[in-house]
């Protein structure tokens, strides 16, 4: 698994462009087939709307794309959002504005504006997270050595749990890629008498 940027959560944003009301709706999606699904719903559910256009791009390295001008001029809709898409560097998310037309031509520049405006805008309320492969550090010492050891892994680590027996075994997390260098450091910072242990993988969800 490589790291890649998505949307943290569903969500939506308005845009009222020359009384022209623009929804920007933002989805994490995991497949096209999925993408199709909620793009299908959405133009169920808004089936009165002048237009749904949307843009998504899923998979490792944003490897699928696809993009709809829904009735729009050309390029002035689907292509605008999905540009939206790659400059904020997304995969897994779909992203669908829903337009309900209010009698004013925009022409094809204030379109271009208005959708992607529309799409910053639901990203934004989204928000964006960084997902990540990471690891659990297994780290177990002694409680004469435990006070030395607990500021260096708390900076080189998220601490998750610690657990108090007849020793103390701290359990954190961190960047796969980290797991050398913290294991260095805390050897070094208990002069070679702690070994911390590598546990499970996980995935990191970092907030951007």
């Amino acid at each position: 698994m490589k790291a890649y940027r998505t949307i943290d959560k569903q969500a939506e944003a308005v845009l009222i462009e020359r009384k022209s009301r623009f929804i920007g709706r933002c989805f994490p999606v995991e497949s096209e087939a999925e993408a199709t699904f909620q793009l299908n719903a959405i133009k169920k559910q808004f089936h009165d709307a002048t237009h749904n256009c949307h843009a998504f791009i899923v998979g490792e390295n944003g490897m699928i794309s696809r993009c709809s001008d829904d009735g729009e001029p050309s390029g002035t809709a689907g292509v605008p959002i999905l540009e939206v898409l790659k400059a904020k560097q997304l995969t897994n998310v779909l992203c669908v504005v829903t337009r309900y037309f209010g009698g004013i031509l925009l022409g094809a520049g204030g379109l271009v504006r208005a959708y992607s405006k529309s799409a910053s805008l639901a990203i934004e309320a989204s928000g964006i997270v960084e997902i990540s492969p990471g690891l659990l550090m297994i780290t177990t010492t002694d409680y004469s050595r435990y006070g030395q050891l607990e500021g260096p892994i708390r900076k080189l680590s998220t601490i998750e749990s610690i657990d108090f027996t007849d020793v103390v075994t701290i359990t954190s997390s961190l960047p796969a890629e980290n797991a050398d260098d913290f294991i260095k450091q805390i050897i070094e910072a208990s002069d070679g008498r702690v070994m911390p242990k590598i546990g499970s993988e996980i995935t990191l969800r970092r907030l951007i």
